[in-house]
């Protein structure tokens, strides 16, 4: 019983942390497909400043879903 308790500890401890999406850069990417890297760089900026909105008003986990969708089609409706 030990044996897999340890086996389990280290699995765990060598798991690497999952990590957010890294923005994309629309200089590697082809020319052709450098608009549409443009625009999602841009959706997922506003996606970051709506997550850091709700992390500064402590939004509890349950309303976070309501909380940025509500702030994306403020931002969407101010361009």
């Amino acid at each position: 019983m030990k044996s897999i308790i340890i086996i389990a500890a280290v699995a765990l401890s060598a798991a690497a942390p999952a990590r957010s999406q890294a923005l994309v850069d629309p200089n590697k990417v082809a020319p052709e497909y450098r608009e549409a890297a443009e625009k999602r760089r841009a959706e997922q900026i506003r996606q970051r400043e709506c997550a850091m909105k709700a992390d500064l008003e402590k939004v509890l986990p349950r309303d976070r879903t309501v909380y940025l969708n509500h702030c994306l089609e403020a931002l969407a409706a101010k361009q």
